[in-house]
């Protein structure tokens, strides 16, 4: 089989660097299988476009979360790909616009019934509700960590006010969210199945500090937020909260109309009691990170993991559910419209 890996050709501008290792890592495990490997690095040229209609690709192995470090244009690639009616791997362009857009995916999750902490957008000129404190202030589309900072939790509305102002000399929209204290934890999604539950343990985190994934979390190895937020799988849980995270991650990843694999970051608060942070579609595939070592507890090995993935992109269910009704349901949720959707039995799940 002829396999296109699609991945940000020029990555080497964004945190997502390592992106490069991730490419390296997959094509060995695709070539090993007897497959022809085609690299394509996406970039804002759009010739890549040419390259992938002259490739005559089996499956698009998709690995590009952004053109150039820009998140906002993951979307659009896969759109690309569903244009040209070529099999990739992953969720589609709506769900994974859906998800980068947290104040969205939020008021669907919350509309849902789905628990998902007190939120709202900020932009520039307008007013910042009260969502409660502490409070968590991150970019409202943005992937990686990009953005999150230890300052970014607030007590005050003064440091509120500060934090939401100084983001907004850089981002259009800010996310003002509740914090949750409490244990954070990581579902991932394979295929209908959830993987062993991680958690992310903030045992050694420096006293002081505020026990959240930060970008020097992942992206400053050696930090002291690197070392004192290092992953745990699998997490000790109850089973009935074990229970609980499983069934809500499901439940969230159906709604979206996730695909493939995925991951569900949640917090659980001192009454056990899961809340959703985001749920990511088309999560990092390096070979340790958290998706890669939750399969690996679950006895899949990464070229298995790989392999499925493929498997997963090439028979991507037909749910019978058009862009026109993706799009009311993403309305309804949303608060646009105000029936019912019919869509939306679609994906609901247990909650």
């Amino acid at each position: 089989m002829k396999i296109g890996i699609l991945y940000d050709g020029l990555s080497a501008a964004s945190p997502d660097q390592l992106i490069t290792g991730t490419v390296d890592a997959v094509a060995a495990e695709l070539a090993s299988e007897g497959n022809e490997i085609v690299r394509i690095p996406a970039s804002p040229d759009a010739r890549w476009i040419d390259r992938l209609r002259r490739a005559r690709v089996d499956l698009v192995f998709n690995l590009c979360e952004s053109i150039d470090g820009v998140a906002a244009l993951e979307p659009p690639v896969i759109s690309v790909l569903e244009l040209l009616d070529i099999p990739y791997s992953g969720s589609s362009s709506w769900t994974t616009s859906l998800c980068l857009r947290k104040h969205v995916v939020n008021g669907a999750l919350e509309r849902a019934g789905l628990p998902v902490p007190k939120f709202a957008v900020v932009r520039r000129g307008g007013a910042i509700p009260s969502v409660g404190f502490p409070a968590i202030c991150k970019p409202a589309a943005e992937d990686a960590s990009i953005g999150v900072e230890q300052r970014s939790v607030v007590r005050t509305t003064r440091q509120l006010t500060e934090r939401v102002g100084a983001m907004l000399e850089r981002w259009d929209e800010v996310l003002v969210q509740r914090y949750v204290e409490g244990r954070e934890v990581n579902v991932g999604i394979l295929g209908d199945g959830v993987l062993p539950i991680a958690e992310i343990d903030f045992g050694r985190m420096p006293k002081g500090m505020w026990r959240i994934v930060t970008y020097k979390s992942k992206w400053e190895t050696g930090s002291d937020e690197d070392i004192g937020s290092s992953p745990r799988c699998p997490a000790r849980l109850p089973a009935a909260v074990a229970t609980q995270l499983r069934r809500v991650a499901i439940a969230a990843w159906r709604l979206v109309g996730g695909s493939g694999y995925g991951r569900v970051d949640m917090r659980i608060d001192e009454r056990g009691r899961p809340w959703i942070l985001e749920v990511n579609a088309n999560p990092d595939l390096a070979p340790d990170a958290g998706l890669a070592r939750m399969a690996r507890v679950a006895g899949i090995e990464y070229g298995a993991l790989v392999r499925q993935i493929c498997e997963l992109g090439l028979h991507r269910s037909r749910d019978g559910v058009t862009t026109a009704e993706r799009w009311a349901l993403a309305q309804r949720l949303s608060g646009v419209a105000t029936e019912p959707p019919a869509a939306l039995d679609l994906f609901a799940g247990e909650a």
